[in-house]
């Protein structure tokens, strides 16, 4: 872009040194109705938002690219350009241009990127829009985030790359701070929002600087985040960045919140993914768990039952007192007063962020005023539950706020309009000095249509009339044949081709009167808007306790609803170890399912810590392992959960290693994805771990798959994480003779003609058979390839029974029908042997060895 130099206009100037000090950002430069970008800025523009690339002029010779947006609908257009990913600065004039010499003086006044966003306009109401900051120490990594909408500010360190990535996967932030001296992974380093900052600015000890500034305080320590230097000094970065592009103090962010790793059921990102928990593996949000749960009121509600779904708490304290909260509704039928008593709540958390901003607009107050005015009835629905309850606890922070509520509903006229900026806001009687302005510029067109009466009798002119243009002002115009009969009082103002406009010296006076009302009148009721957020900003952290507490019980609420909707029941937290799930049924599944959904027992103990689950394709394993993660996952969140009775024992990680997918950009086949999705679970999975593993070892050669899988198995049951482990290997079964803690179980099946009907049904013992050519024959394929495999196979079972095929390195040959046969364990090959020192090899040759003696 061409620099300012004496050869530019002024203003083309002008734009160039704001342009210097933004160069990153796309310039919105306000020029009268418009905001115009120019040079690359301009064609940028005009190719994300489809709009006309024209030329203004020249200037130092050259013609200058231009595009421009009208102000008024400015919004819609950065909604548009902050989804492609790009930051907008607003340059707006803040000089006057009746005064101004040379250009009017302009300035930016906010920068719009995708992680700072607070406008209804530019978000989605229902789900959080995060600004996050990270910074690696020593292998810490310390994270760092911020809602700007809603003033929630967080920090948390965790230990290593993979934990940093989960964290991503769960906050999900719209815009991501990095030091541009980082090394990061692909699958960050490519992510859009990524924003890289100086390295210099990651620095301890002007982070605590910026946050104690931040907060009014000497030191952190109130705080509790204190010792978190590596998360704080991502956090100081993160402050300073969004103090710089909304050109304010955030006078709404004034905490921090601190969170620990330990306080949560981990979840990692490959497993969040695979559990659909508010986003499908599509990137949509149909047929997830949130949207079967979230039947909320308030936008605000919606957004924290994501969060609490997306951590559910290890705390059994404080998941049993939300699970008492849904209880109480319950037993009560409350929960429908309250929802009903929530509606005109409204998103009273963004609404009071924008106002702490001075950006609310006057439907913003016209919201805060209904749900001020809604709080005594809320006040009144939980008036009778028990002290000491979570909705007691919420019943006192939910107080009301007669003053405010008095102060609004007087003030504001019932329907305001858009923006404060053409008056009308403040209703009639709030201010006497407004309404003596506003009488005075009223009642302006009774004095004109009794002045145009008046002066056409005293002048015997029927064609006068008495007008209005905001360049002459007011006039009284006479048509051109009769002007030369106009009284000697009439002064000429405009000649026109068929008329002659003339001023007299009353009609000035009341000019001057009217205009300088109309204008005082517009000055006042901006003065008294700005008072009205004057007074919300002196209960602003009250106000926000509020908020955040009708989000509570907006989404108890919607808990209580859910499980009297759907048939949930409340489960039990226990210390011992374990899950016994009665009639468990998958919530999502059992929503878009169009015939009844099959329940089933899950029952897993010291003595039952790993069930190997076999059955034919489209049988049911993966539905039946993913609804006891959900189920899971749901208890710990305070919900309710869909089956007859359920009982829980502590669970610190949920794992899934499920599906199949590439990573191209990585440079991952689908096997190495998979392989790298079971090393995380087997370093990882603890004996308080639930982990669903899914056809291990399926992307290579069946020897190798198959020692892959058995030894992950074994793995596993020396760990004693609880483990749902399905597989295609029906060697994988002999596994539950030779560890201790290993059951078999199996999705049934039945063979009809030449077809199968799945019965969805879990009952104890290995799969007899696969299916495999019975369900290619219901996805379609041809006849006459199904045919054909029922031929090969019949060939390929009688080779097996005449030739058996020689396994590796000289072990026993493998035969088919390994368990037809097998009324007893390895008890002969296994004489005498460690079981826990055989390598996956050994095992394997064992196997082949007994299958031999059979």
């Amino acid at each position: 872009m061409s620099q300012a130099t004496p050869t530019h206009t002024p203003m083309m100037q002008q734009f160039l040194k704001i342009k210097r000090d933004h160069p990153d950002v796309l310039l919105f430069y306000r020029m009268g109705d418009f905001y115009e970008l120019f040079y690359e800025d301009a064609k940028r523009a005009a190719a994300l938002l489809d709009i006309t690339l024209t030329q203004r002029g020249q200037s130092a010779g050259a013609p200058i690219p231009m595009a421009g947006v009208p102000y008024h609908s400015a919004e819609s257009y950065l909604a548009r350009l902050v989804a492609a990913g790009e930051s907008v600065a607003i340059c707006e004039q803040i000089g006057d241009p009746a005064t101004s010499k040379g250009p009017v003086e302009r300035r930016v006044v906010r920068i719009v990127t995708p992680g700072t966003l607070y406008d209804e306009a530019l978000l989605d109401a229902r789900r959080d829009n995060l600004l996050l900051a990270l910074h690696p120490h020593q292998g810490t990594w310390g994270l760092a985030w911020l809602e700007l909408s809603s003033g929630r500010f967080g920090v948390l360190e965790v230990e290593g790359e993979g934990e940093m990535l989960a964290e991503l996967q769960r906050l999900d932030p719209a815009e991501v701070l990095a030091g541009e001296d980082l090394e990061l992974p692909p699958q960050l380093a490519e992510r859009r929002g990524l924003r890289r900052q100086s390295a210099w600015l990651f620095d301890a000890e002007s982070a605590q600087r910026i946050l104690c500034d931040q907060f009014g305080v000497q030191d952190l320590r109130g705080f509790g985040c204190a010792h978190l230097e590596t998360a704080l000094t991502a956090a100081g970065v993160l402050i300073d960045y969004a103090r710089d592009t909304q050109r304010s103090r955030l006078p709404h962010v004034t905490a921090i919140g601190v969170e620990s790793r330990d306080d949560a059921v981990v979840i990692d990102a490959a497993s969040r993914r695979n559990l659909e928990i508010d986003i499908n593996l599509g990137g949509g949000a149909d047929n997830t768990l949130a949207s079967v749960l979230d039947t909320t009121t308030t936008a605000m509600g919606s957004r924290l039952l994501k969060r609490w779904l997306n951590r559910p708490l290890r705390d059994a304290t404080l998941v049993t007192q939300r699970q008492t909260a849904v209880t109480l509704l319950l037993e009560a039928e409350g929960y429908g007063e309250l929802r009903e008593a929530l509606k005109p709540i409204g998103d009273c958390e963004r609404i009071l962020a924008r106002v702490a901003l001075y950006s609310a607009r006057p439907r913003d107050l016209a919201r805060l005023r209904d749900a001020l005015i809604a709080l005594p009835e809320l006040a009144t629905a939980l008036a009778d539950y028990p002290e000491g309850s979570s909705l007691d606890e919420l019943k006192r922070q939910i107080r009301p706020y007669p003053e405010l509520a008095d102060t609004l509903s007087r003030a504001l006229v019932e329907n305001p309009p858009v923006v404060i900026r053409d008056g009308g806001v403040i209703a009639e009687g709030f201010d006497a000095e407004l309404d003596e302005h506003r009488g005075l510029a009223e009642h302006a067109g009774d004095y004109l249509v009794r002045l145009e009466t008046r002066e056409r009798e005293r002048t015997g002119l029927p064609g006068l009339k008495v007008g209005y243009n905001r360049v002459h002002g007011y006039y009284i115009e006479i048509p051109r044949a009769q002007a030369k009969e106009a009284p000697a009082d009439y002064i000429r103002r405009q000649t026109l081709k068929n008329a002659e406009r003339f001023i007299i010296p009353e009609l000035k006076e009341f000019e001057d009167k009217a205009l300088s009302a109309k204008s005082r009148a517009l000055a006042r009721e901006k003065l008294l808007y700005d008072g009205l957020l004057d007074t919300l900003n002196a209960e602003l952290e009250a106000l926000q306790a509020t908020s955040r507490a009708l989000a509570s019980l907006d989404v108890l609420a919607a808990f209580a609803e859910r499980a009297a909707a759907l048939d949930f029941t409340r489960p039990t937290l226990e210390t011992t170890p374990g899950l016994e799930i009665r009639g468990g049924r998958h919530p999502v599944v059992e929503q878009v399912s169009d015939g009844p959904f099959v329940p089933n027992d899950l029952i897993m103990d010291d003595a039952r810590r790993m069930l190997v689950i076999t059955g034919p394709n489209m049988g049911g394993k993966s539905t039946y392992m993913r609804q006891a993660a959900l189920i899971a996952l749901l208890a710990y969140t305070g919900s309710f959960v869909p089956a007859s009775a359920a009982r829980l024992g502590p669970v610190d990680r949920i794992f899934t290693r499920i599906g199949s997918s590439d990573d191209l950009a990585g440079g991952r086949s689908t096997f190495m994805v998979e392989m790298t999705e079971t090393a995380n679970i087997l370093h990882n999975a603890s004996d308080q771990s639930l982990v669903l593993m899914d056809e291990i070892g399926r992307g290579t050669s069946t020897f190798d798959g198959l020692s892959l899988a058995w030894a992950s198995a074994e793995h596993l049951t020396r760990t004693r994480a609880f483990t749902l482990f399905a597989t295609h290997y029906f060697e994988m079964t002999a596994l539950a003779e030779q560890a201790e803690g290993v059951a078999n179980v199996h999705l049934t099946a039945a063979e009809h003609k030449d077809g199968i009907v799945f019965m969805h049904r879990v009952e104890d013992g290995p799969a007899s058979q696969s299916y495999g050519l019975q369900v290619a024959q219901l996805a379609g394929v041809p006849q006459g390839v199904i045919r054909r495999a029922r031929e090969k196979l019949a060939q390929l079972e009688q080779q097996e029974v005449d030739q058996p095929r020689p396994a590796a390195d000289g072990a026993a040959p493998l035969q088919n029908d390994l368990f037809a046969s097998a009324p007893h364990p390895l008890v002969e090959a296994l004489e005498g042997l460690d079981v826990d020192d055989l390598s996956p090899r050994q095992a394997l040759e064992l196997l082949y060895q007994w299958k031999t003696r059979l």
